[in-house]
């Protein structure tokens, strides 16, 4: 907008975003995700930007968002002890305090917390960013590359991020917890011990009543 003043000053919005998949930075017009996990497909988002003059003017346009289905095996977990909504109310910021330090492209994959936690988004001072990087050739960052990028400038995001949160914030990496017993791992062994005792009862019940006809 070619205009000065109010009449050149952009507002910029997604027009009936029902969804939480995405949102858009009102001063920049820079669409993001909040949250694809599990989905895929094409999105068609009806962009908006009006002036802030007197007799207000708008423009839209439709953006187009493909998910791809695939999975990556380069998505990293940070953890902010901050609630889930706070989170989701300032996550351009948080995405912007990440592309800053770690000098990448970071793009957001999701915000989450525990289930428990959906339905009480105000209750816990716990919440899951899951993130992706790329380079400035659009390759995509390892994970072991963007944790170790993550470490070194923790402290700095940290600072950052507590100038949009107001508040001390810790911002942790989510390690892949060890490999554990699966639930059907669990009872397949509880089945084989409880099969195991039954055989040999039937075995001592055997041999007694085999001893008890001799004698």
């Amino acid at each position: 907008d070619p205009d000065s003043g109010d009449n050149g000053l952009l507002l910029y919005s997604l027009v009936n975003n029902q969804a939480s998949e995405f949102d858009i930075d009102e001063n920049t017009g820079q669409i993001f995700t909040v949250s694809v996990a599990g989905k895929a497909g094409t999105f068609y988002l009806e962009v908006q930007a009006e002036d802030q003059g007197t007799r207000r003017l708008t423009a839209r346009t439709t953006v187009n968002v493909t998910v791809d289905p695939s999975s990556s095996n380069n998505i990293v977990v940070v953890v902010l002890n901050q609630k889930i909504n706070v989170v989701e109310r300032n996550i351009a910021a948080v995405k912007r305090v990440l592309e800053g330090k770690l000098a990448w492209n970071v793009y957001i994959i999701d915000v989450y917390s525990s289930e428990f936690e959906r339905k009480a988004r105000s209750s816990t001072d716990v919440t899951h960013v899951k993130i992706t990087a790329f380079d400035e050739a659009n390759q995509e960052v390892s994970a072991e590359d963007v944790k170790r990028k993550l470490r070194e400038q923790k402290s700095n995001i940290e600072i950052e991020l507590e100038k949009i949160f107001s508040t001390p914030v810790t911002a942790a990496i989510e390690e892949a917890p060890a490999d554990s017993a699966t639930p059907e791992l669990v009872a397949t062994i509880v089945l084989g011990v409880l099969l195991a005792c039954t055989l040999v009862a039937f075995l001592v019940y055997v041999l007694f009543t085999i001893k008890r006809k001799r004698y």
